[in-house]
């Protein structure tokens, strides 16, 4: 019986000395390498199949990752999913707007870059109402003080905190649930007074959120 190889995209750059197998955030697999034969790209996929099938069911099991604008579309909102409905309507603007726990996008024409651009900029608005209270507020409890709060969506990373002590916040968070918000929040401000992931740092963020471990896993369970 003949193994069916799954699809991929291959990128030959010559300085590299190995082969890397990773995945896009669609889930589809990409191969780097040095320039190398067919033979040799189809007997690795053979040989690494387990792998990219639990790997690929791995990431397009992640919660908040919208696939597509199908029927069965969904939105994460503060760590729920509601499903997203499109609205053709004869008005040129598009809008999204979040009613009796449903979104409801309304179009002219069908363009998925615009819908994406409507999604992003709801979460941003959210953030940018959701998160500085929060902030704050664990800010007093844990008596460390920002410079300054910002939001933007990224694709790799939650937060970060800045040498000079400003916080950022990818918009995204507004997918998740509040406890892991609050965790995000609360390791961010952590990194105020730790530079570091070192032994300190998790000492002072156990001290806030006991835990957090918990918190880590549901995290882990979400894509940007």
């Amino acid at each position: 019986m003949l193994a069916l190889l799954p699809k991929y995209t291959h990128i030959v750059k010559p300085r590299l000395k190995h082969t890397y197998l990773t995945f896009d955030d669609g889930g589809n697999l990409i191969i780097k390498s040095p320039k190398v034969s067919q033979h040799y790209i189809e007997k690795l996929l053979l040989k690494k199949s387990e792998w990219i099938n639990r790997s690929r069911e791995k990431i397009l099991q992640k919660k908040g990752k919208l696939s597509d604008f199908s029927e069965n579309a969904a939105l994460y909102f503060l760590g729920q999913p509601y499903p997203l409905k499109l609205i053709e309507h004869s008005k040129k603007r598009t809008r999204l707007l979040f009613e009796e726990e449903t979104f409801l996008l309304y179009y002219h024409h069908y363009n998925e870059t615009l819908f994406q651009k409507h999604i992003d900029s709801f979460y941003k608005e959210e953030a940018k109402q959701y998160l500085p209270p929060l902030v704050r507020q664990w800010a007093g409890q844990m008596d460390l003080l920002p410079e300054d709060i910002r939001f933007r969506k990224t694709k790799r990373q939650w937060g970060s905190c800045s040498g000079k002590n400003v916080l950022s916040f990818n918009t995204m968070l507004m997918k998740l649930p509040l406890s892991v918000i609050q965790y995000i929040i609360v390791h961010e401000l952590a990194h105020i007074k730790h530079k570091h992931h070192q032994k300190s740092f998790w000492k002072l963020v156990e001290e806030h959120l006991p835990d957090y471990r918990q918190r880590v896993a549901e995290l882990h369970t979400y894509t940007t």
